[in-house]
């Protein structure tokens, strides 16, 4: 009995067969649990917090559905994680790398169970993936050279990333807001200079883009509502100094004169400090923080534009899109960046009135506005353009492009099934199981459109045999069709990070041969 007290009475360990059920099964869980969703004719998931507001939400972007998930099991939490980078690093195909991981650990599971060793299959698992890649790599089309191509192959690559999400009844539409905000950026992948502003109201088509910036706020009373040529002073800063701030201080007067007195010296240092600003020589003043009565008044006589309480987003944003800098002491008006547009006004969008910043120093800001019936709508819509202009940032840095509609993955199983049958030994029985793991991805296309996959799959593969093919899988049709006609294209980049990341995770899970739970930490009684 002695050996085995090496560990707390509370810590558990699985060893060998049972550490790695549990995490061919967690992983398994995950990946049936995403599944669903992935494709033209995915299903979206409802989530509903347990929190206080039990918030709910509806979408279908892998990524989102599993952040909010609670989970236990510490293969699945290896999903996740290769899905959250996914979203961050392209994007898109966040459901994809899921579903991917999880086949392949199916197939892995088979192959334990047939007495293969793991580390021979994750040996198998790199040969496949390297061969995979090669395989896309000379497959891929880049059509840098020619813009007007190109513009096509990004309108193609928008509109079959929103074919899978909320957008897809508009999907034209929107693939052409994207393009057209990605392709002011002029190459750069920051979307910060993307502005999206959701407002319920109006149906999905509604939706625009507007060159320049929309900040989410009304002119104030007596301001003037359209200033041409503004030079914009965007401040972080209290404006509300007409009251006793210093707290716990308590001032004895001996009568009501000495307050007024106070009350006027207050008022003095307010009109300091406004003046000071004025001498900037602006004529739009955006403070983060409250502006009171007193200091707008100065501003609306001296025909200055105030807005107050920007919020911090908006005015980061606002300030990076002028060309200024957030200033908060005034004292020397030469060092501080002013920023610049050629007109302020205000617009009116739904019910709510808006500033609409035009002609901004830097040319590829715009501002998306999103209409649509409810919040939920709203939220997933946004997520899906997210997704959209990802992809498309990245795909003109690397212009590479594929086909789409499991195209791309029978054209790497059929390498990968070439490069089985050359293989000697048992990592062959590997490399075969990873051709199978791609062909699921087509499978669950087809599945989730509710079509007969084993007949199309099998039909497809057969397709893939001829040189130069270009068959997929056609959803709208339900049956095999040329994805080159269809217009149905993908970044190279998301799918070979679909590929990469979706070996490791499923490597990493494979490696795995003992479960150690941390004892919890006792609370000691302190009675």
């Amino acid at each position: 009995m002695a050996v085995e007290r090496i560990l707390k009475d509370e810590a558990s360990e699985e060893k060998g067969e049972r550490a790695r059920m549990a995490s061919f099964i967690g992983a398994m869980a995950i990946a049936d649990l995403v599944k669903t969703t992935l494709g033209p004719k995915g299903m979206d998931k409802i989530l509903q917090s347990t929190g206080r507001g039990r918030e709910v939400t509806v979408t279908n972007d892998g990524a989102t559905i599993l952040k909010s998930l609670h989970i236990d099991n510490p293969a699945a939490k290896v999903l996740v994680d290769i899905s959250k980078v996914q979203d961050d690093e392209v994007g898109d195909g966040t459901t994809s790398v899921v579903v991917l991981a999880g086949e392949l650990l199916r197939e892995a599971e088979k192959l334990v169970a047939a007495k293969i060793h793991p580390m021979t299959i994750i040996a198998g698992y790199r040969m496949a993936a390297e061969c995979a890649r090669n395989a896309l790599l000379q497959k891929v089309v880049d059509n840098k050279e020619d813009p007007e191509k190109f513009k096509s192959d990004l309108m193609k690559i928008a509109m079959t990333t929103l074919s899978s999400k909320i957008l897809s009844q508009d999907k034209e539409h929107f693939a052409k807001l994207a393009v057209d905000a990605v392709m002011r950026l002029k190459g750069s992948t920051n979307l910060e200079s993307i502005q999206i502003i959701k407002k319920p109201g109006g149906s999905l088509k509604d939706s625009f883009l507007d060159e320049g910036f929309i900040l989410d706020k009304k002119i104030g009373i007596g301001q003037p509502k359209r200033i041409e040529n503004a030079k914009i002073l965007v401040a972080n800063t209290a404006m509300d100094t007409d009251k006793v701030k210093i707290y716990g201080a308590r001032v004895r007067v001996d009568s009501m004169s000495k307050v007024a007195e106070i009350e006027g010296a207050e008022k003095e240092k307010m009109r300091e400090k406004v003046q000071k600003i004025i001498a900037h020589g602006i004529n739009c003043f955006v403070n983060r923080q409250l502006i009171y009565n007193f200091p707008e008044e100065l501003f609306a006589d001296a025909g200055i534009l105030a807005i107050e309480h920007a919020d911090f987003d908006g005015i980061e944003r606002l300030a990076l899109v002028t060309g200024g800098e957030i200033a908060s002491t005034f004292d020397n008006p030469e060092s501080v960046k002013l920023g610049h547009c050629k007109l302020i006004e205000e617009i009116m969008i739904g019910e709510d009135k808006l500033i609409h910043f035009s002609g901004v120093e830097l040319g590829q800001a715009c501002t998306i506005v999103l209409r649509g019936a409810s919040h939920h709508v709203l939220d997933e819509a946004e997520r899906s353009l997210h997704d959209a202009l990802c992809v498309l940032s990245q795909t003109v840095n690397d212009s590479r492009v594929l086909l789409g509609g499991g195209w791309p993955e029978m054209v790497m199983s059929k390498d990968v099934d070439e490069l089985a049958r050359k293989t000697p030994g048992k990592k062959s029985h590997a490399i075969e199981a990873f051709s199978r793991a791609l062909v699921a991805i087509p499978t669950i296309i087809s599945d989730n459109a509710g079509l007969d996959s084993a007949e199309l799959v099998a039909q497809l593969r057969a397709e893939h045999q001829k040189e130069g093919c270009t068959a997929g899988i056609d959803v709208i049709s339900g049956s095999v069709g040329d994805m080159a006609q269809r217009g149905i294209s993908e970044a190279f980049k998301v799918k070979q990070a679909v590929l990469l990341s979706a070996t490791e995770a499923a490597e990493m899970i494979l490696r795995v041969d003992e479960i150690i739970t941390c004892a919890p930490r006792r609370r000691e009684d302190r009675m």
